[in-house]
């Protein structure tokens, strides 16, 4: 639908047609409420974003179904029609490797597994404290324990709240969706009312009715859920008013970290095995991690993180592009340059309605997911995989979010609601 057929009023506007946006918006529909969905994009999805490459879907955001064993997501996507890749991901003991022995690879799950042990005895204490603080000192795998916060939290451990990574759940079941994890979200944005390049620009609570100024109109609205990323929040692309000062102090301990990808074609892989892996030098946090031909393609998927993944997205694409290309040479030899060509990279850092890629606790804001889904003005509900205390940084979390915040929005509204679970 187009911003020229904006409402004026309606029960409840939906800011942000990602995950969460489009989980709530499904369930206000069913419940048979009237309702909105305002997205500043040209498009549905929000971080999960599939882009076409030679006949494939390439993710630039979210691209596993994370705890697949109990993510609810799973059975609608592939109810949908949608193509389950179940190939063990590449960071799994099962994904072939070039660049490690397996006494190597030994020694650091070895190892890892005793960080993950030390992480639990600390959060046991109930103090929180930089994650930094459960690794070994001296640690001769710390770097790379490193790199791999990069890659979680878009951040490294030293600005990671403990006691919210402790709280992370996460099985050893991870599967892909082989047109795209992106455009399986998005299809269930299909049927919905969805205004897209609606920039939402202030909301005001005070008064009987929400009242939403945007840049196709005003709306009205007995109540608003809101799913925008943290960091649009505390950049104060939206206004609220009054301003909700507890929920935006919420928001800042809450900033999206960075976590990029770039996806590089080869005119020959036959010499790489697939779906295999290469992790790069153990004794740097500035490395690329390598998927190499995932689901067989001619292809390499470069998984860049923290204060490098930021540093190179200022750089610009090419940048992004050449350091990952740089570290597979490396690894494989000059040979590798010359069948070598981008084939999409991901931008989540200077996108306006990103800022980020997901979201990490700050030390001491473990207790800021809580306070972010607390409603303001009792009309004005937030989702998103920020409010997500078990399952944040993922698309399952972000729509189970949804969900909640459309039930209580519903519970707002007298409408009588069922128990939260998936209704793609």
């Amino acid at each position: 639908m187009t911003a020229a057929t904006l409402p004026a009023s309606i029960d409840v506007a939906v800011i942000g047609a990602g995950a969460a946006g489009i989980a709530a918006a499904r369930r206000l529909a069913r419940a048979g409420v009237s309702v909105v969905v305002l997205e500043a994009r040209d498009r549905i999805g929000g971080r999960a974003h599939t882009v076409g490459w030679d006949g494939h879907g390439l993710d630039l955001g979210c691209g596993w179904l994370h705890s697949a064993d109990e993510n609810m997501l799973v059975q609608p996507i592939a109810e949908a029609g949608w193509t389950l890749d179940r190939t063990p991901p590449p960071w799994s003991a099962e994904a072939p490797m070039l660049d490690a022995a397996p006494a190597e690879r030994a020694a650091f799950s070895d190892a890892y597994e005793a960080f993950e042990a030390r992480v639990d005895a600390l959060a046991a204490k109930k103090v929180d404290r930089p994650v930094a603080e459960a690794l070994e000192p001296g640690g001769v795998w710390n770097a790379r324990l490193e790199a791999i916060s990069s890659a979680l939290n878009g951040a490294p451990f030293s600005r990671v709240s403990l006691l919210d990574f402790a709280r992370y759940s996460e099985s050893s079941a991870n599967i892909r969706v082989v047109e795209g994890y992106g455009a399986a979200i998005a299809g269930f944005g299909a049927d919905l009312p969805v205004r897209l390049g609606c920039a939402v620009q202030t909301i005001d609570v005070g008064g009987p009715r929400a009242v939403l100024r945007t840049s196709a109109g005003t709306v009205q609205a007995d109540a608003v859920i809101l799913t925008v990323p943290t960091s649009v929040l505390t950049a104060g692309a939206i206004r609220i008013t009054p301003e909700p000062a507890d929920l935006l102090d919420a928001a800042s301990g809450l900033p999206l970290g960075l976590a990029s990808k770039v996806h590089i074609a080869l005119t020959d892989a036959r010499d790489l095995p697939v779906d295999g892996r290469l992790w790069g030098p153990s004794d740097t946090v500035e490395v690329g991690r390598h998927h190499l031909r995932p689901f067989g393609r001619p292809m390499v998927e470069t998984y860049l993180g923290g204060d490098l993944a930021w540093g190179l997205e200022r750089e610009g694409q090419d940048a992004m592009f050449d350091f990952a290309l740089q570290g597979l040479v490396d690894i494989l030899g000059s040979g590798l340059r010359r069948r070598a060509a981008p084939a999409a990279v991901s931008g989540w850092g200077h996108d306006p309605w990103s800022l980020g890629a997901y979201s990490h606790a700050l030390v001491g804001r473990s207790g800021d997911r809580a306070r972010l889904r607390a409603p303001v003005a009792g009309r004005l509900f937030v989702a998103g995989e920020a409010t997500a205390e078990r399952f944040y940084g993922t698309a399952h979390g972000a729509w189970m979010e949804g969900e909640r915040a459309a039930d209580d929005t519903l519970a707002r509204l007298g409408v009588q609601t069922r128990p939260v679970e998936a209704e793609a």
